[in-house]
Formats: C-alpha cells, sequence, structure tokens
C-alpha cells in the first residue's frame, strides 16, 4: 500500500533518491584527509620516529663508501673532462640513498603491516585503491628525498658543488624515489616473509644501484659490458642527478626523463591493480 496520489514506481524513486542523499559524499570524491592519513600515519610518521636508524644510518654509510672510493682509488684522476673522483662520485651516492631509502621504507612497511595484521586498518578505512597506493608510495618517496638531502649535503663538505641546477637534480631524484617507492610496494605486496623481502632486496635492488655508474665511468666500461648499462633504468636517473651537479651527463637527458616517466606509470598502474586486486593482502 502506497499513500494517496502516490504509486509503488514513485515510492520507490523517491525512496533510492533519499538514499543516494543520505550516503556521504566524501566517499565518492577523492578522499585527501584518507590519503593524508596513510602518507603521514603510516609512512612518514614511522620513518621520522626511528631518526636515529633511518637518517644516521644512510648518511654514515653513504660517507663511508664515498671515503673508501676517494681514498682507495684518488690516483684515477678526472672521471670526466673537468670532473674530479670525487665530485663524480658523490651525487650518486646521494641518489643511491634516494633509492635504497624509498624501496626499504616501501617495502619493509607493507610486509610488517602483513605479518602483523595491521593493514587491515587500511583496508577498512573508507579509501580507495588509488589513494591506498598513493599514500604509501609517495610517504616512501618522500623518506627517500630526506635522507637522499641530508646525505648530498654531507657529501658537500668533501666535494666541490660550485655548479648546481636545481630543475635536474630535483626532477631526477623525484623520478628515482618514485621509481624505487613503486618498486617496493609491489615486492611488499608479493612478500610474504622476511625471507621475500630480502631476496628482492638483494638479488634485484642492490645490482641495480650498484651497476648504474654511481662509481663509474660509462666510458671506463670494456665494450662487451657497455652497451647492458643503458638497460638499466637507474643509470638515467644518476645520470641526470649527477648532471644538476656536474653540469655534464652521458647519455641524453631528456631520454632519460621520459624512460624514468614511463617506467613509473607502467608501475603505478601495476601497483594500483595490486591494490584494488586485494593481492596478498585480502582474506
Amino acid at each position: 500500500m502506497t499513500e494517496a496520489g502516490g504509486s509503488p514506481r514513485a515510492g520507490g524513486a523517491a525512496a533510492g533518491l533519499a538514499f543516494r542523499a543520505w550516503r556521504p559524499l566524501a566517499f565518492r570524491r577523492f578522499n585527501w584527509r584518507g590519503l593524508w592519513t596513510v602518507y603521514y600515519g603510516y609512512g612518514l610518521a614511522r620513518f621520522l620516529r626511528f631518526g636515529l636508524e633511518t637518517l644516521a644510518g644512510p648518511l654514515v654509510s653513504s660517507m663511508l663508501f664515498l671515503l673508501v672510493f676517494v681514498v682507495g682509488q684518488r690516483g684515477l684522476g678526472e672521471m670526466l673532462p673537468g670532473v674530479g673522483l670525487k665530485e663524480f662520485i658523490a651525487p650518486g651516492v646521494a641518489l643511491y640513498a634516494v633509492a635504497y631509502t624509498a624501496f626499504q621504507n616501501s617495502a619493509a612497511m607493507i610486509v610488517l603491516d602483513k605479518m602483523e595484521g595491521t593493514i587491515a586498518d587500511v583496508q577498512m578505512a573508507p579509501l580507495s585503491a588509488l589513494e591506498v597506493m598513493s599514500g604509501f608510495v609517495l610517504s616512501a618517496a618522500t623518506c627517500g628525498l630526506i635522507s637522499g638531502g641530508l646525505v648530498a649535503l654531507g657529501t658537500a663538505v668533501f666535494a666541490d658543488y660550485s655548479y648546481f641546477d636545481a630543475i635536474f637534480v630535483l626532477g631526477f631524484a623525484v623520478l628515482a624515489a618514485l621509481l624505487f617507492a613503486l618498486m617496493g610496494t609491489i615486492a611488499g605486496l608479493w612478500a610474504e616473509r622476511w625471507d621475500h623481502y630480502g631476496a628482492v632486496e638483494g638479488f634485484l635492488i642492490v645490482p641495480l644501484g650498484l651497476l648504474s655508474g654511481t662509481f663509474f665511468s660509462v666510458e671506463r666500461l670494456p665494450e662487451a659490458f657497455r652497451d647492458w648499462i643503458y638497460f638499466n633504468p637507474v643509470f638515467y636517473a644518476v645520470d641526470g642527478f649527477r648532471a644538476g651537479f656536474i653540469g655534464q651527463a652521458e647519455t641524453s637527458l631528456a631520454l632519460g626523463a621520459g624512460l624514468l616517466a614511463a617506467l613509473n606509470l607502467g608501475l603505478a598502474l601495476v601497483a594500483w591493480r595490486l591494490f584494488a586486486a586485494g593481492y596478498k593482502i585480502r582474506p
């Protein structure tokens, strides 16, 4: 039965309109507050809480890297025309800190949350897969940039950074941070225990960093190995970042930026789809 002058169809339509009006509009728009909660609460706050390990650790290890190479290989002379060994290696060391910290903070945090069961808190929140993925990735990338910036300041004590192009430095640092944060996010979703995380770190992340031209010039490589380095995307990040400090690059900066941006976009799509499907995080 319906009220006088009404009909079942009209009553159903009115109820549907009332239900749509009742639903919170925030759920149908991008949840910026939720994104900030994941970004800061789940990522950046935990990184800053352990500042001694997360900030001092990469700084000390990077300075030791630079000290060993500069002292042990001081007879190599110029790595590029007008560029000494310290000025060549120091930017690469700083970018390696960006990359490694971004990967570690995305992969390790996701693995930890999965093993402790706290990843369910994010799943139950009114957040889309894109918002969750963006929060994890952006927080890890920010941690990488903070760590790399601190290392760059530390290496400035030894290296002569008389040339500085902020566009190249910041641009390639951001691209590298996002690249490794996305790789870490995908690795964290795939890993079921710490052994899996260690395997990805040891067999993928460390080789990509050490074989990226951080500690050597492409021109000094044997011909048989010279072409292979161009298949390493981290090489383009290191080369572009270093160009912002020394004013020289070993490859096309536009090509490198384009390749890194395309790779980041592809990895972002993969990470988004994995979160949307609840890959290894949905019971």
